[in-house]
């Protein structure tokens, strides 16, 4: 499958974007370009907002191939960088309104973690929404997304590539529930 000409544009226009830079603590450092903090190997803030129709089925969704990490695999949540300047629940409900088109939905803010991996440092926010407002997906960003259940979910994510970073925030989330 071709990277469209949309995508490219997006992901150019995303690399250059300010985002917040932090220490290992989570104390903010300044902002830098979103590739430059990504090609230094240093830390960022990101949110991830788990998506839940009113029967309790989770929205997954495939990433573009333009997408600079895991491009083209499922995501359990919504979300991403948090801009220079702004606050976690800021960039949640921003990035929710952006990727799915869910505009209003009352975020419920689970816990904070650090996440490392070699291509992937950041400072995760977890926050959950219910919602069934139509999805409006982001065609730079969301190639599809399905409401299935958390199960499935978590049976896929064993044979289908899964982004860790959010299949980490989601057993934060499992984890913050019990």
């Amino acid at each position: 499958m071709a990277i469209g000409a949309n995508e490219v544009a997006h992901r150019a226009a995303s690399d250059r974007e300010l985002v917040t830079w932090v220490d290992a603590q989570d104390q903010v450092l300044g902002a830098l370009p979103r590739a430059e903090l990504r090609e230094r190997g240093l830390i960022g803030r990101c949110t991830f907002i788990l998506l839940f129709n009113g029967a309790g089925e989770l929205c997954v969704h495939r990433r573009t191939l333009s997408k600079a990490l895991y491009p083209g695999y499922w995501d359990v949540a919504a979300g991403g960088m948090v801009a220079a300047g702004e606050a976690y629940a800021e960039s949640a409900a921003r990035e929710l309104a952006e990727e799915l088109g869910i505009e209003g939905a009352e975020l419920r803010f689970h816990e904070r973690f650090y996440f490392n991996q070699p291509d992937n440092h950041l400072w995760c926010a977890v926050y959950s929404a219910v919602s069934d407002a139509p999805l409006r997906l982001q065609p730079e960003e969301v190639s599809e997304a399905k409401f299935i259940s958390l199960e499935l979910a978590e049976q896929e994510s064993l044979t289908k590539p899964y982004c860790p970073d959010s299949l980490a925030a989601l057993q934060r989330y499992k984890a913050s529930l019990c």
